[in-house]
């Protein structure tokens, strides 16, 4: 499956809405007991983004979260 139909199934699963929750941390916490993580990834995880660069490597980490889910689901089936 490429990249525009991942993101298409994800529009789909939330009934076309892009909208993030941003007080969501729930995938967070999943997160960290998935894999080891680095200290400074752990701090950014639990606490949250204070600036441009934090908040695009929280993106960014948010990704890594979809695509383990996307595998572990896939495993699953």
């Amino acid at each position: 499956m490429d990249k525009h139909c991942e993101l298409w199934d994800d529009r789909k699963k939330n009934g076309g809405n892009l909208i993030t929750k941003f007080d969501d941390t729930s995938w967070q916490k999943e997160f960290l007991e998935m894999k080891p993580h680095s200290t400074s990834d752990v701090r950014l995880l639990m606490q949250g983004a204070k600036g441009f660069r934090e908040a695009w490597h929280l993106g960014s980490l948010h990704e890594e979260y979809k695509i383990m889910k996307r595998r572990e689901h896939q495993q699953q089936q």
